[in-house]
């Protein structure tokens, strides 16, 4: 019934994937190549989960 207010996760999802990949960013351009590393693949897991969402909406 209230669904229209439920906020859409794939939303969220895709404003923390571009945020990671932002301090990636930073962090190789500060020389902190681990720190890249890690938060890149932390946004590929997002990215991982945005790509479910998507093949669960199609359904």
């Amino acid at each position: 019934m209230l669904s229209w207010l439920k906020r859409d996760p794939r939303r969220r999802l895709q404003r923390d994937y571009e945020r990671k990949l932002e301090q990636a960013m930073e962090a190789a351009r500060n020389g902190d190549m681990r720190a890249n590393a890690a938060l890149t693949e932390q946004a590929e897991a997002i990215r991982g989960e945005i790509e479910r969402h998507r093949a669960r909406a199609k359904r």
